[in-house]
């Protein structure tokens, strides 16, 4: 099968104890099948899953890794059996490329939880099954891409193609379980944690006619809060505040991306009140204190990307609402200093690479 010399930005082990850098790398596309489209990314969204996987913090990282699931592009080249797309569109591709659609919940458009024998296809990582055995995928860090049309996004004209990539990963994220726990105008909507996915929570959220708090350490995010439309911001040092709002909210979404104690957040819920941990993949900091849940009827769930039909939606509803990510542009060079201020919280909210910059290189 022919295949196609691509520039890539990847790390060839784990970063986690000298942060050694991303390296550019060559890599191999294979050309376009019946079913796919060959994708000249344009923008690449830098998600903190995308440092997780890089580090090896979920122990299942396959290298060489080349990260990137928030990719914005245009096709160059589409297969003959191909109906939805043309040479020329600009789409998007999120965290999937494949999964088993033969499953219940591929059958039932869910397929960002397939049960089959591989659960779903990641953009980049691939799946590692439990004996060390997988097959690896190469995402977005690159300068093209080949996927199947059915995993390929229509990114609407309203939005502005620097600023969609992040609606394909922290958006769809977040927009999930609100739509799935019907959050509605007048509900009392918590977001605990404003950067990358709780920064689109916000505007989401208020745009389904909720009112929206947003739940935060840092003093220092209360005007970013407040410009993105939220209409209170409670600090988690306040511990005046914090218990004057227990009982208060209808839905709480937990966007914190690392380990934390729950306990806090739950007694802020109402009476079957639900609280959604997206984002953070591992156990809680501390076990849970079941008395505060069975006493208000509460409940803790957790919420997984979302399905390819939830992200056309989503983009479709922030192009229709005017919701834009808020992104700082960077060269693809500068990807290393870029998950290091990321790790320092220097970030508002969404790096997204510019990929013209990596095709420029030598």
């Amino acid at each position: 099968m022919a295949t196609i010399k691509t520039k890539a930005y990847g790390a060839k082990a784990s970063l986690i104890d000298s942060m050694s850098r991303l390296s550019r790398m060559d890599i191999e596309r294979r050309a376009p099948g019946e079913d796919e489209l060959l994708i000249d990314i344009l923008y690449c969204g830098v998600c903190h899953s995308d440092l997780h996987q890089v580090r090896n913090d979920w122990a299942n990282t396959i290298y060489p890794c080349v990260p990137g699931h928030e990719i914005v592009g245009r096709v160059t080249q589409a297969g003959s059996g191909v109906t939805k797309f043309a040479v020329g569109d600009v789409v998007g591709v999120g965290c999937m490329v494949d999964s088993c659609g033969q499953c219940a919940s591929c059958q039932d458009g869910e397929e960002n939880y397939c049960e089959g024998p591989v659960s779903w296809t990641a953009t980049y990582n691939g799946y590692m099954k439990p004996n060390g055995n997988g097959f690896n995928t190469f995402g977005g860090y690159s300068t093209s891409i080949v996927v199947r049309e059915s995993f390929v996004l229509r990114i609407p004209e309203a939005l502005d193609i620097s600023r969609a990539a992040p609606i394909l990963c922290a958006g769809v994220t977040t927009y999930s379980p609100l739509r799935h726990w019907d959050v509605k105008a007048g509900d009392r909507v918590g977001v605990v944690g404003l950067g990358g996915l709780g920064h689109m929570a916000v505007q989401l959220a208020k745009a389904m006619g909720a009112q929206v708090t947003v739940i935060t350490h840092s003093e220092e995010k209360q005007g970013s809060a407040e410009a993105l439309g939220a209409d209170e911001v409670l600090l988690e040092s306040d511990k005046k505040a914090m218990t004057a709002h227990e009982l208060a909210f209808d839905f709480l979404l937990v966007t914190i991306p690392d380990k934390f104690d729950v306990n806090p957040y739950v007694s802020l819920l109402k009476k079957n009140g639900s609280l959604v941990t997206v984002g953070m993949l591992g156990p809680y900091k501390g076990p849970l204190n079941n008395m505060e849940v069975a006493f208000h009827r509460r409940s803790l769930s957790g919420s997984l990307i979302g399905s390819i039909a939830e992200t056309q939606e989503v983009l479709d509803f922030c192009a229709e609402h005017g919701i834009q990510p808020e992104v700082e542009l960077i060269e693809m060079k500068d990807i290393n200093k870029a998950f290091s201020r990321m790790l320092d919280n220097e970030v508002r909210f969404r790096f997204v690479i510019d990929m013209q910059t990596l095709k420029d290189e030598e």
